[in-house]
């Protein structure tokens, strides 16, 4: 079964040292939500060839 949003983002914090500030926090969280992101991009097929992606990081 799949962790909750919820439950990962408290499992995520409890990991951070007590020093952690506002930023680290909100770090950690957008980096569990652009990971969650692309895993259900992933399984939904919305993903793009290596090729493509190649050719598009040439044009920046």
């Amino acid at each position: 079964m799949m962790e909750t949003i919820k439950q990962e983002a408290i499992d995520a914090l409890l990991k951070l040292p007590e020093t952690a500030d506002i930023d680290d926090i909100m770090y950690r969280l957008y980096v569990i939500d652009k990971v969650r992101k692309a895993k259900e991009a992933i399984m939904k097929g919305n993903t793009i060839p290596a090729a493509d992606l190649r050719k598009e990081m040439e044009s920046w």
